[in-house]
């Protein structure tokens, strides 16, 4: 803001430990903290307008990591997992039909009995009643805009964001001051490509060493399905169609209680044609013979985007740095073939609050707490992601068949004799430096939404309540407008007017100029943008706490 040296000071409140992101892992370890030492101050900092209001998940939920959290959560009555996993299907799709690969081929891990089908906004909508009987702040609609450092270079807290500025960044009439909430320690659980997260990782060049941040887009739709159609405890997950043999992703659709059906699409950010559209695959995907009938007489009932994490074991950055560390998605433990992050999130959380809970008692404070560093890998999470660590490179360099069924040769070599024929692969290039210019595609030609089983963005988007406030800076950063146009637009084709899944970015002429516009407040906060326009020129923050979606039962 150009008055900076007029503004109020930050009013500043103290606690043991600051959590940023009120997810599985940050508040997993919130309540592992209160748990350790019930007289530890902690607080829980969530941009969403309540807890569970962002989380977009599958979700097929392994319980291991709750067991640990919370033993006996299965004698409580509110508790949100409600359908046992009770048939498991894998299907290869082809453009009209599809192959069912047998259960008994796949490597163990692979098998989802004992786990539940769930919505995570209403696990950690549970979490969260439980961290606050523990006496733990949770503060709903504070978005964490800024990391505070002392004098050394430490983490000390965070700042929240000024809330009531104008777009042209001057504070308006109802204009207050962000607040600072400072810590001895400081987790960040922000999820996937967190802004803070992200700041942390250059500062303290945490992936120094490590294979480049790998990511997706994962697409979802809740369905309210005909009941003669609900088979509650079924998962089914399918790869192949609509996407081409070189372009890695898949699909899943799970069964809940009360007819819900959540369908989701995953796309891999290391795709190469910019004209590719995600959403637009997702859409397509449901038309197919297999899946279509499920949707028949149904009716969508809610729509969200995320990013997930997919480098796995190569590409976790450092953990710990001084004053605190990274936890959960922020540090990115998905398990990619199983397509589950939440229960390394919570072990994460559990790991890290264990062990800043040591360093307190030792009277220590804002310093590296190395043990959540040396110790992940030893891990029930790092055992968890080095026996997959190689199906990711392998489906990227060789491909869906082929790729896929390394993959799963590897996955039983690390099963059966604890290790890997092809050691630890690479993944190469960043998601954002794999796409190719445009003059080696041909573009694609998407079939129009029928309104009844395919749809278009913008009625998708609004099933997803998503709301800013307009008057304010916009929270997608383009720090360079003249690239934008020479290179996303003219040698790329404008691939973010298709891998956004919200609609957020335009090309459009005006006075004879192609001008780029951004329709912020369709924004769903995913974050791929940030991953993967090609120059990284667009930079995602946080807008005023409490904006984007407001997701139920997601």
């Amino acid at each position: 803001m150009s008055n900076e040296h007029e503004l109020p000071e930050r009013e500043s409140m103290e606690f043991d430990v600051v959590v940023v992101g009120a997810g599985p892992a940050g508040l997993a370890a919130a309540i592992r903290l209160k748990q350790n030492n019930p007289e530890l101050s902690v607080v829980v900092l969530e941009k969403g307008g309540e807890v569970g209001a962002h989380i977009l998940s599958g979700a097929v939920v392994d319980p291991v990591g709750i067991d640990k959290l919370l033993p006996d959560w299965r004698e409580e009555s509110d508790h949100p997992f409600k359908t046992p996993v009770t048939d498991d299907q894998f299907l290869l799709l082809g453009p009209a039909g599809s192959v069912r690969l047998p259960n008994f081929a796949m490597p163990k891990l692979m098998n989802n009995h004992g786990n539940y089908i769930v919505s995570l906004g209403n696990v950690a909508r549970w979490l969260g009643t439980h961290a606050e009987n523990l006496g733990v702040e949770i503060y709903p609609g504070f978005a964490a805009a800024e990391v505070l450092y002392n004098e050394a270079g430490a983490v000390i807290g965070v700042a929240t964001g000024d809330m009531g500025v104008e777009r042209n960044g001057e504070p308006g009439p109802n204009y207050t001051r962000g607040m600072e909430l400072l810590g001895k320690y400081v987790l960040f659980a922000e999820g996937a490509r967190g802004s803070l997260s992200k700041e942390v990782i250059a500062k303290y060049k945490l992936d120094e060493g490590r294979e480049p941040a790998k990511f997706g887009i994962g697409l979802k739709e809740l369905w309210q399905v005909d009941p003669s159609k609900s088979k509650p405890g079924l998962v089914q997950h399918s790869f192949g169609w609509p996407l081409d043999m070189k372009t890695g992703g898949g699909s899943f659709l799970y069964h809940l209680e009360d007819n819900l059906v959540a369908v989701g699409f995953v796309v891999h950010l290391n795709y190469k044609n910019p004209y590719l559209s995600p959403f637009e695959e997702f859409q397509r995907y449901k038309t197919h013979p297999s899946i279509r009938p499920t949707f028949e007489g149904a009716k969508r009932i809610s729509y969200g985007a995320r990013a997930i994490t997919e480098g796995g074991w190569q590409s976790v950055p450092k953990l710990t740095f001084p004053g605190g560390a990274l936890i959960g998605c922020a540090a990115g433990f998905v398990n990619v073939p199983r397509i589950k992050g939440s229960h390394n999130a919570v072990l994460s959380g559990i790991l890290a609050a264990d062990k800043v809970a040591e360093a307190i008692a030792a009277g220590r404070a804002n310093d590296e707490v190395v043990g959540i560093e040396n110790e992940w890998r030893d891990s029930a999470i790092g055992k968890d992601l080095k026996r997959v660590r190689n199906v990711k490179p392998l489906w990227s360099k060789f491909g869906t068949i082929l790729g896929v069924t390394l993959g799963g040769l590897d996955m039983w070599t690390n099963q059966l004799f604890g290790f890997s024929f092809f050691g630890t692969l690479k993944h190469g290039k960043t998601d954002a430096a794999s796409l190719e210019p445009a003059a080696k595609h041909k573009p694609i030609n998407y079939p129009k939404p029928d309104g009844v089983i395919t749809f278009d963005r913008l009625s998708s988007v609004f099933l997803s309540s998503t709301n800013h406030e307009e008057d304010q800076p916009v929270h997608l950063q383009v720090k360079n407008l003249e690239l934008q146009l020479k290179s996303e637009h003219d040698v790329f084709a404008g691939p973010s007017t298709r891998y956004c899944p919200a609609g957020v970015y335009e090309w459009v002429e005006k006075d004879g100029k192609e001008t780029y516009v951004i329709n912020a407040q369709n924004c769903v906060h995913c974050k791929t943008c940030d991953i993967k326009d090609p120059n990284q020129n667009i930079n995602w923050v946080t807008p005023q706490g409490g904006e984007g979606p407001v997701y139920a039962n997601m």
